[in-house]
């Protein structure tokens, strides 16, 4: 009577249907308790009275709802094509199919074991991508590993674990690779000193969060959150800013675990089932450096007398450690009258302006994450993504603050848990169904 009001009483009156009516098609009558059912087709076939003539329901009446809700729990969380198959037994939903899938999408232990992930587009470009500067200015550092070493040649030999550091220029992508022996404090600050005394001091240092390894490593892991603050504190002291990437995020370090591929790449390749000592290891090492650092950024040109192609070593010669840059020198002035220190800056300078006309403008296209999926606002009840646990044991917590990004998106939110106040990327949340 509340969603079928014309039809009743013209029911009710043993009056036909208009012709076009949303119920002639089904050839509805009224039964002795006054319930409109379908008269369909099946009236000579076996089944019962309430399959032959299911009960007519609208699927945007609240009792629908219920009687969905309820067949949903019984069936035991089924999908939407037994759902509604088990309820025309007994109803005929108009609209039932769409009713079936908003009642599974709103269905909160449905949600937690089918989390749907929340994606932004994909961000634009750090500054530091794009600073036209010297080489490992602002650099990204990220382990691998472990690899197995000898402690000496011959047999009987001790095989020891080791690690590498690999660091990766945010301007030109150019790696640097050291090999580490145990995973500490002192080995690392040995490493990046080994690092600095080669390649120069660098201004910002980027690295993974101490807890990006849990349950994937968890001597990484260890090392990381027992020593995060100490190495902090020590690269503060030295004039360099260390900056770590969001819990769970290694998407935000894109850059250096490309590198860490591209290195395990060629290691699997030259090393197989040998065992090297450590004179050996660094050796491969840094052929392997030298190799990525010769590897193109950018297709070779349409012009026939550039027959070299632009790479990372191309950036990696030339500048004293302690030098400060020089003034830019005008292209067009003829190099013959400059004096020989301004050739070879002129040459330097050559490099970057092909750097900034063929590699940065490479960039502006976005491989992946075209449009953004999904929102979230303070107040949303969230999931937490933790791939140790099934998904009936992820933390569920509460949006408290969105940190909108330059671009004004938001990629990143605090969540009050009964962990605390934690700290994630999108990715890592899945947005539960509001009642």
């Amino acid at each position: 009577m509340e969603m079928f009001p014309k039809e009743y009483d013209l029911l009710t009156r043993k009056q036909s249907l208009p012709k076009n009516g949303r119920l002639t098609s089904l050839s509805p009558f009224l039964d002795s308790n006054n319930l409109i059912r379908v008269g369909g087709r099946l009236k000579n076939s076996f089944y019962t009275f309430d399959t032959k003539h299911p009960i007519l329901l609208c699927s945007k009446h609240h009792l629908t709802h219920l009687i969905f809700g309820m067949y949903h729990s019984t069936l035991l969380h089924g999908g939407p094509q037994l759902l509604l198959a088990n309820i025309r037994h007994t109803y005929w939903v108009l609209g039932g199919r769409n009713l079936a899938k908003k009642i599974l999408h709103k269905c909160m232990r449905c949600a937690r074991f089918r989390p749907k992930y929340i994606q932004p587009i994909m961000a634009d470009l750090p500054t530091d991508r794009t600073n036209l500067e010297f080489p490992f200015i602002t650099t990204g550092i990220d382990y691998a590993g472990p690899v197995m070493i000898a402690n000496r040649k011959g047999r009987g030999c001790t095989l020891l674990k080791s690690y590498i550091l690999i660091c990766v220029c945010f301007a030109v992508k150019a790696v640097h690779l050291e090999l580490v022996t145990d995973l500490s404090k002192e080995a690392f600050l040995a490493a990046l000193a080994r690092f600095t005394a080669r390649r120069g001091k660098p201004r910002c240092i980027h690295a993974d969060n101490s807890t990006t390894f849990v349950g994937g490593f968890n001597e990484l892991n260890s090392f990381l959150s027992n020593n995060s603050d100490a190495i902090q504190s020590s690269m503060n002291e030295q004039g360099i800013d260390f900056k770590f990437i969001p819990p769970y995020s290694p998407h935000f370090g894109g850059l250096w675990e490309s590198a860490v591929k591209s290195v395990k790449h060629h290691l699997r390749r030259t090393l197989g089932l040998a065992h090297l000592t450590y004179e050996e290891m660094t050796t491969c090492l840094i052929q392997i450096e030298a190799i990525l650092n010769s590897r193109p950024l950018v297709p070779i040109s349409s012009d026939p007398s550039d027959l070299s192609c632009l790479t990372p070593a191309h950036f990696l010669i030339g500048r004293p450690l302690l030098s400060v840059p020089h003034n830019v020198i005008d292209h067009n002035a003829n190099i013959s009258r400059l004096q020989r220190f301004q050739r070879v800056e002129a040459l330097k300078q050559h490099f970057w302006r092909r750097f900034s006309n063929e590699y940065v403008c490479s960039l502006q296209q976005r491989s992946k994450w075209r449009s953004s999926r999904g929102q979230l606002q303070e107040g949303d009840l969230v999931l937490l993504k933790d791939a140790s646990q099934p998904p009936l044991l992820w933390l569920m917590g509460r949006v408290t603050a969105i940190e909108p990004s330059s671009d004004g998106l938001a990629r990143i939110v605090q969540v009050n848990t009964r962990k605390g106040l934690l700290r994630r990327a999108y990715q890592n949340l899945c947005l539960l169904p509001k009642n």
